[in-house]
């Protein structure tokens, strides 16, 4: 939780571990102290004016400077990312290839998006003409898991639209924020364009407390809802992106052998650290047998290993305190009857934060692995035997992010769609992740729209302009 308890001082350092070499030391980083803090979003305040009156075209420039930065510092982004958090190295080079994308979109389509818009005229040559400006200075604060991801989504859609930028990357990964300092001081932004602070849950306290005017949080539910008690004292904005427990149902006239991969995919990819990611299978009774029998094959093909080896498919966690929170959710399973397929241990041979990807039946409702977000490789798989059945399991959670439906029938694959309780669904091996369409979840997993023209709207004010012609 955050709190305002223990700010730092001086002495103040986070250490920044290895979890995929039994926890080696990478590195120390300083932690912000409170002076530094109101320094950073000062700075931010007097940038913002300058920021706004650049313009879309006027910012492009530094965008563009940006984008070719963290273009030319692929390999040691991913290299140091794969050694901070455990991403194997090959989705980490992915990861920031997909970054340049999301922020080259940004840069390219904002001028259109934000574009004034004629909302009415009237027979009295009336016309009213709706604008979107920026908001100020947001408090961006980002998780762990796809760390130069999280800050292209956060931070360039911010600074794109015109707002400006405090920063607070998550305490996992502080090399990593270093790192981005170096990249967006090459850059030469306008001084307190970007700003960035160091620490833990008292830094983020801290820094949403200050003369903000939004906040934009990826990251726990249970943190989420306390920054929007935050934001509504303050009265702004605020952004939220917040866990998920997304299911995905097979039915019974499913391809399973062309959709195997994209079922691993959306689940173990990151070693099941992914906020939208698959986490609960419900499978027709008719095709449960076949269909654990066929994951199980294929996971067990997997390599698990050192994230630093090209071959390896599923890594370590980010932390020991993830391994353990996952391996309470898997002994929860097994003390209620759960039955484990495949997996189920710390593999031999390695050292850190590792879990062996593990398929588990035999699932009901009180476990753990059902009711909260696993943040891990471990997938529960539950059968159902009619569509209202299988509605009534998926919609079965506190959270509404992603959700993933395999079917032939276009029908039966609409109705799913529209009667989920999610803000994004992915028929069969169409995946609903693009920088153009808005990313985000009902419920417990967030409010707002990132992406496309619902993310730039989200973080702009909108004004109305009455005039005559």
């Amino acid at each position: 939780m955050y709190n305002c308890i223990g700010m730092a001082t001086k002495t103040d350092v986070i250490v920044s571990t290895n979890p995929g070499d039994n926890y080696s030391l990478l590195g120390k980083v300083q932690v912000s102290t409170e002076k530094q803090i109101i320094a950073a979003v000062a700075n931010a305040k007097k940038a913002a004016v300058i920021w706004k009156n650049l313009g879309v075209a006027g910012r492009h420039g530094y965008i563009e400077k940006i984008i070719t930065a963290i273009a030319e510092r692929k390999d040691e982004i991913a290299q140091l990312v794969t050694q901070e958090m455990g991403m194997p190295i090959t989705q980490s080079l992915l990861d920031v290839d997909g970054a340049c994308e999301y922020a080259t979109w940004y840069m390219n389509n904002c001028a259109t998006y934000l574009a004034p818009e004629i909302s009415h005229t009237d027979a009295k040559s009336v016309v009213h003409t709706v604008y979107y400006e920026p908001i100020g200075v947001i408090a961006v604060i980002t998780p762990w898991n796809f760390p130069i991801s999280n800050f292209v989504w956060g931070v360039i859609q911010n600074l794109v639209v015109g707002n400006t930028v405090v920063f607070k990357h998550s305490e996992e990964v502080v090399l990593f924020g270093k790192l981005l300092d170096e990249i967006m001081d090459s850059c030469k932004l306008p001084d307190g364009v970007f700003n960035q602070v160091y620490g833990g849950g008292s830094v983020g306290d801290t820094l949403v407390h200050q003369d903000i005017d939004g906040i934009w949080f990826t990251g726990s539910t249970k943190i989420g809802k306390y920054l929007y008690q935050v934001g509504a004292e303050k009265f702004i904005k605020v952004l939220l992106e917040l866990g998920g427990s997304a299911p995905g149902v097979i039915f019974e006239d499913a391809d399973v052998d062309s959709v195997l991969e994209s079922i691993y995919g959306a689940k173990f990819t990151n070693c099941g650290q992914v906020c939208d990611g698959l986490k609960r299978l419900i499978v027709h009774e008719s095709r449960l047998t076949e269909v654990v029998e066929k994951m199980k094959n294929l996971i067990e093909k997997k390599t698990v290993g050192k994230p630093d080896d090209g071959k390896t498919d599923i890594g370590p966690l980010v932390a020991q305190r993830q391994l353990d929170l996952l391996k309470d959710q898997y002994d929860d399973a097994l003390a209620k009857g759960a039955c484990v397929v495949t997996g189920g241990k710390e593999p031999k041979g390695l050292q850190g934060a590792y879990f062996e990807p593990t398929l588990l039946t035999n699932i009901t409702k009180d476990m753990k692995v059902w009711k909260e977000e696993v943040f891990g490789p471990v997938l529960p798989i539950i059968s159902f035997s009619t569509f209202e059945e299988a509605i009534d399991l998926a919609n079965d959670t506190v959270y509404g992010l992603g959700s993933y439906v395999f079917t032939k029938d276009t029908k039966k694959a609409q109705e799913f769609a529209m009667r989920i309780q999610a803000g994004m669904v992915s028929t069969n091996n169409a995946y609903y992740l693009t920088p153009s369409s808005p990313f985000g979840g009902y419920k417990m997993s967030g409010l707002g729209r990132e992406h496309g023209k619902y993310g730039f709207h989200e973080l702009t004010q909108v004004k109305v302009v009455a005039s005559e012609k």
